[in-house]
């Protein structure tokens, strides 16, 4: 090559390398316009005509070719943390809703798409609605299940965010606030609700929220949540759930759910969290549970034979009758046998663990010895325990006492193991002169079912 040839070259490279750099007059490298486009049209139906189609069994199925059934939902639910696997709840409104629905979708981590307070729309022709285990569902023909899960393949068939400018629309969602007895509604179900002033029941504090399995894997776990106005409700959360290990506060406060629904028995309604998150829990324990207690008196001397109560009476004026733990509550009641009434207390009829406290008000200052006489009914454990205490708050809640363990200076028989024996003096305890003050002369029953169900008898509580 000459040197001409060699600068013709050069030349016709500078001349291109200027030409191109010329289109770029300064260095702001915008990102290109996202576009968001609604894939379906605007809703012809409302959610709650959409959910009104679903009969009380099975599903039907909404025909492809059609007239086009289109509503328009919010996301309120999330599987972020491995509860709400392969669906999703939506209610119709973010505030006040009036329905709400469970999509089944054969996909997880659907939170990324569908993060909480996404406005979807929704297109039925093809789909099927129906009721399965009490709960009105949305998915796919299948011909297993009554509805079957969407597959993921064409869930955009069917599934669509709504345009809010350039992106999907999010809403902020305001929780209904109810009480635990509330949400015991099928309008509730799949809606997003918030409790106040709950906890969880007394008997789960300090536990990790899941149980685990024999293996050790974490399992579908049921806890029991209790709230100020007397309601009681299970919270569920999925084997699943990443934050498992979480333990249960000794704290009340706020918690914010999805009301859901199993099957249609006596008690089929459950609530599901999206995340520990939900749960606020920063006040003191509040008390639940108990009754009575109208007319305390602290005396240094009496005798309680319960001769003046009716029989089945659990509401003693002046004493506690406090069912701390147990779902629905147990109490100690009159019970008679051979013209003398006692106080009894069983697990028997139950079903889960329960724990009740018969709380007796004494002047310690004045008392000098406590007996009192015990009976015991088809024994298979120990379930009575008695302590003492003087810094229980009348109608607090009982974790927050100090309670002396005096059960080791009873004789508690341990038989019959079939039948009831008869009630007999379980021994005296002499009361220490270092304990003064007013305080509680406690009766603990601890039992569960299945577990220890022995039935427990007392009569004759005596304070000289």
């Amino acid at each position: 090559m000459n040197i001409k040839s060699y600068f013709k070259i050069s030349l016709g490279l500078a001349a291109v390398l200027a030409t191109q750099i010329s289109c770029v007059h300064d260095d702001n490298w915008d990102a290109p316009e996202i576009t968001c486009t609604n894939k379906f049209d605007a809703a012809t139906k409302t959610m709650a005509e959409v959910a009104a189609m679903a009969p009380a069994a099975g599903a039907v199925k909404i025909a492809p070719d059609g007239a086009p059934i289109i509503f328009d939902a919010y996301v309120i639910s999330s599987d972020e943390q491995g509860n709400f696997y392969k669906t999703i709840s939506i209610q119709d409104k973010p505030s006040n809703p009036t329905v709400g629905l469970q999509i089944e979708i054969n996909k997880a981590q659907n939170y990324a798409d569908f993060p909480v307070g996404a406005h979807i729309r929704v297109k039925m022709n093809g789909l099927v609605i129906g009721t399965d285990a009490g709960v009105k569902k949305i998915g796919a023909p299948d011909p297993s299940y009554a509805v079957g899960r969407i597959p993921q393949t064409i869930l955009g068939r069917y599934l669509a965010g709504v345009c809010d400018g350039n992106k999907i629309e999010i809403a902020t969602l305001v929780p209904t606030e109810v009480t635990l007895n509330d949400i015991k509604a099928d309008k509730y179900v799949n809606t997003l609700v918030k409790i106040k002033d709950v906890q969880f029941s007394g008997d789960e504090v300090g536990k990790p929220l899941m149980n685990k399995d024999a293996s050790g894997a974490f399992i579908d776990t049921n806890r029991n949540l209790i709230d100020k106005n007397g309601g009681s409700a299970i919270l569920r959360t999925d084997g699943f759930f990443k934050q498992s290990s979480y333990l249960i506060p000794n704290k009340s406060g706020d918690i914010t759910l999805v009301a859901s629904k199993y099957g249609t028995g006596s008690n089929p309604w459950q609530t599901v969290i999206r995340s520990i998150s939900d749960i606020n829990f920063t006040k003191d324990r509040f008390a639940t549970g108990i009754v009575g207690g109208s007319n305390i008196t602290y005396s240094g001397s009496f005798t309680e034979n319960f001769e003046s109560y009716a029989v089945d009476f659990a509401g003693f004026p002046k004493y506690f009758n406090y069912s701390f733990a147990g779902s629905p509550s147990r109490y100690w009641q009159i019970k008679t046998f051979s013209n003398n009434k006692y106080i009894q207390m069983s697990a028997n009829a139950g079903n889960g663990s329960y724990q009740t406290y018969f709380m007796v008000p004494v002047d310690f200052t004045a008392a000098n010895t406590l007996a009192f006489r015990v009976n015991v009914g088809y024994y298979n454990g120990d379930a009575l325990k008695v302590y003492t205490t003087t810094n229980y708050t009348a109608g607090s809640d009982i974790s927050t006492a100090t309670l002396t363990d005096i059960t080791s200076n009873f004789t508690v028989p341990k038989t019959p193991t079939s039948g009831y024996g008869t009630l007999a003096p379980a021994g005296t305890y002499n009361i220490p002169a270092a304990l003064t003050g007013n305080g509680f002369i406690v009766f603990k029953y601890e039992g569960a079912n299945p577990g220890v169900t022995t039935t427990i008898q007392l009569d004759d509580i005596v304070v000289n």
